[in-house]
């Protein structure tokens, strides 16, 4: 569908489900990863002229592009989640009118209200306007994460359709994780011998999680937005789950997040401690240096496992696209960092 004649139908749609006329402004298409499509727009109500505040809202929409990765979830359930964690304090743009029904525009869609700031990793990570705050944009992400994992285990509510976890097995998230990853590697048409050692390590070595909290999935750097004065919202939960606090953050800490910042393995911004530090005071819980290293080294099988899948989503036609291709090519980094991780057994 062209961005004209999908402008056209979401004025129709808002304005009936609105119950006021409405006119979109500045529609365009935003980067929204390898299967989502993101579009910014500024919507008026009511027919108001642009500067009347009141009745102006600056928003995204988030809809699907066609194909999904291994575990995320769907645009209503993204949305639900967006709500919770909303709702729990975490900085992230508020979800606003959810609709299911595919016959609008041809899949699933919500909108977000726009929050200021660039979420690419060049940026944050090097350029100089963010000298000054990227200690403080540390502080700010272990906050949103403190937050975020306030949310306690749940199989009701809203989250009931997040995966469930065996409450009698302590060891239930690890356990699930390297389940997940064997079965997705069973799909994949070639043998990936360096990814099954690891597994074979992350299933001998499974630690214990006494207390599972929602994760956000893929906190990392390129995933939060951030301006001169600081971190300003938590972006793209559709992979959200109940797990273990220290998926969170390990994540953000793979070399293949720090965008060339080898040396500062927190998102390429910050070292790892005052990262943990600002984490434990929020949260008042402590940081297990033994469970950060398991998971860094389960992230990295996970990011390795993911970019195999997504190169095969372009080599078998499913979804061509050079991003794709370019993904799988960054596997084996994963691989190798995996099994350094393993044999020095520390960061």
């Amino acid at each position: 569908m062209g961005v004209e004649h999908l402008q056209g139908r979401l004025e129709a749609y808002l304005t009936a489900r609105l119950g006021s006329s409405v006119q979109i402004q500045n529609f365009r298409s935003i980067s929204g990863g390898a299967c989502q499509e993101n579009y910014s727009l500024d919507l008026f109500l009511g027919g108001a002229a642009p500067g009347e505040r009141g009745n102006e809202y600056r928003l995204v929409m988030r809809t699907d592009r066609g194909g999904a990765l291994d575990g995320s979830l769907s645009r209503p359930q993204e949305y639900q989640v967006i709500q919770t964690a909303f709702g729990a304090g975490v900085p992230t743009p508020e979800a606003m009118w959810l609709e299911e029904d595919q016959d609008v525009i041809g899949a699933p869609f919500y909108f977000m209200r726009r929050a200021p700031g660039r979420a690419d990793s060049r940026f944050i990570v090097r350029d100089r306007s963010l000298s000054d705050v990227r200690e403080k944009i540390t502080g700010e992400l272990a906050q949103a994460l403190a937050r975020l994992h306030s949310v306690g285990y749940s199989e009701d509510g809203p989250l009931g359709f997040l995966n469930r976890l065996d409450p009698e097995d302590p060891r239930a998230p690890a356990r699930d994780a390297v389940k997940g990853l064997r079965s997705l590697l069973s799909y994949l048409p070639e043998a990936y011998p360096a990814l099954e050692i690891c597994l074979n390590w992350l299933e001998a070595n499974m630690p214990e999680t006494r207390e599972p909290v929602l994760v956000h999935g893929d906190f990392r750097t390129g995933n939060f937005l951030a301006t001169e004065r600081g971190m300003e919202a938590l972006l793209d939960w559709e992979f959200a789950h109940w797990g273990d606090r220290h998926e969170d953050l390990t994540w953000i800490s793979m070399r293949d997040w720090r965008f060339g910042k080898i040396n500062l393995p927190v998102g390429g911004i910050s070292t790892r401690e005052p990262f943990y530090e600002a984490y434990e005071k929020a949260s008042g819980t402590a940081v297990d240096r033994k469970k950060a290293l398991y998971w860094e080294v389960m992230g990295n099988v996970r990011w390795a496992a993911g970019a195999h899948q997504q190169a095969e989503r372009h080599l078998s036609g499913q979804s061509r696209g050079i991003e794709l291709a370019s993904i799988g090519r960054r596997a084996c980094e994963m691989e190798y960092e995996a099994m350094r991780l393993i044999e020095k057994g520390e960061f």
